[in-house]
Order: C-alpha cells, then structure tokens, then sequence
C-alpha cells in the first residue's frame, strides 16, 4: 500500500506542475480565467498583484475544512497534498513564465487542453484539485436535484464575469469559455472516454462500514450479497459496486480504513447503464 501511496503522490506532483504550467504560461499572461477559485487568483493577481499560488492556497483553506467535515477524510486529505503542491508550483511557475504572452486563441485552447489533462490525472488517483469541485460535492448531497455539473458552471461563469469587469475586455469572456470547453472535452475523454468502466466485488468482515463510506464519499450505489465460502462453508457479505476507473483508488482506500484483510476483485465493464453513468440511447 506504501508504493501506491509513493505511485500516487507522484501523479499528484507531475498534474501539479502541469497545471500551473496551463496557468501561468497560457491562462494569467493572457488575460483569460479559468474560472473556479484559479480563476479568481488570476484576477486577484491582476488587480492587487498577489501570487497566484499563495492565494489559491489560501482561499482553499477553509473550503478543505468544510470539505473535512462534510465529506470524509479520504479524498480530503489527498485534495490537501494536491493543493499544496498546485500552489507552490504555480508560485515557482509564476516567477518563470509570468510574462509569456502569445495568440489569444492559441493560449485558451492548449490552456484549457492542459488544465483538463491535469485535473484527470489528479483525479484518477484518488484526488482533486480543491475549490469549487469540494463546494459542488456537499451542495449536491443535501440538493440531490442540482447536479455537480450545473453547480460548477454556474461558478465558473459568476467567475468569467468577474474577470471580464476585471480585465475591462469581453472577449476575456469569450476566451474563457474556449478554455473550458476544451478543457471539459479532455476531462470527458480521458474520465470517461467510453462506456466503460470498474465492476468491483469486495468480501469484507465490514460490509456495512464499508458500503455507507462509498455512498457517501464516492456517492455510487452499493450491493450487499449473501455469499459462502467454498472451502471454509463461512457465510460472508459481499459487495457490489459499479465504479469509473479514476475512482477505484479512492476506493481501495476506504476499503484498507475499514478492513485491510478484504478480499477485492476488480473487473473491467464493457459498459454501464444506469444512474451515475449513461442512460438508455
């Protein structure tokens, strides 16, 4: 479990720096957001000239300490460690690349190709990238009917507006919307490039436990069957859960909280129909 730990941190570290890098060098010198809480440090940048880095950090602190307690310690402890690495990367990043100017269109589509290849790095190792994501994720679970989705969009474009009062340009906004456009189809490309995705069958002394940490914390619906060793004639729980690939790391860490000695078998699904997932074409 330690060499996935060490495996981990490195993506964390590697979609860190690739981040920043879609922020300093395409995003910030060029006068676009990216809307969420970068977005808002991009403006703050602007207007009063504070790091970019060390505002990010410093605006995520009381969200991570909502997300704590409304969400769980698992994926909030991982978004922590990403988002001190983000943030010092973007400040070293910044004082390289902070004058890197070039075609507006240019910056917004390769920004937006790499924040979204960043944010789906971190994310399918157990992780995000803080901020709105964390904000959406409680709102959602108390409000059922307004989806993550919506939330988020509705933030970003509170952002994009702002930047546009900021920057005096409108076509701030517009470029905006290029970069998050692009940055949405590589997430979906790479989160969920098909209809694919994890069918996972875990035998565990906790099943209970266990299966009311992955409602709540991966919101996934679980199924508990009554099972029978084979050799031993022991009856067991066994859970059932349909899961994207990003999210199974998440989920091997619940299940080492509750009951390291659990017995996991992870297959690929050809494709999953259902809530959470596709519907009926």
């Amino acid at each position: 479990m330690l060499k996935k730990y060490f495996k981990d941190y490195l993506w964390y570290i590697f979609g860190s720096i690739v981040y920043a890098i879609a922020v300093t060098v395409f995003i910030s010198p060029n006068e676009i957001s990216p809307g969420g809480i970068t977005g808002i440090a991009t403006i703050l940048n602007y207007l009063l000239g504070l790091p970019t880095g060390f505002t990010v950090f410093i605006l995520n602190i009381p969200i991570l300490i909502l997300g704590y307690c409304k969400c769980g310690k698992g994926m909030i402890l991982n978004t922590t460690v990403v988002t001190v690495i983000t943030s010092f990367a973007l400040t070293v990043t910044e004082n390289i690349f902070s004058t890197f100017k070039m075609d507006k269109i240019i910056a917004s589509i390769f920004g937006g190709i790499l924040l979204g290849f960043s944010i789906s790095v971190i994310m399918r190792h157990g992780a995000t990238t803080g901020g709105v994501d964390i904000i959406a994720k409680i709102i959602n679970r108390k409000y059922r009917h307004i989806t993550i989705g919506k939330i988020i969009l509705i933030t970003d474009v509170a952002v994009v507006l702002l930047a546009v009062l900021a920057y005096g340009k409108l076509e701030s906004a517009l470029y905006s919307v290029v970069t998050m456009f692009s940055s949405s189809k590589v997430m979906d490309y790479m989160l969920y490039g098909s209809d694919r995705g994890k069918l996972v069958y875990i035998i565990t002394d906790k099943p209970g436990e266990v299966a009311s940490t992955l409602v709540k914390d991966l919101a996934r619906g679980v199924t508990i069957l009554d099972v029978t060793g084979g050799y031993t004639g022991e009856k067991r729980k066994m859970l059932m859960c349909s899961v994207r690939p990003y999210e199974v790391s998440a989920l091997y860490s619940i299940i080492e909280e509750f009951d390291p000695k659990a017995f996991i078998t992870v297959t690929e699904a050809g494709e999953i129909i259902g809530e959470g997932f596709k519907g009926f074409d």
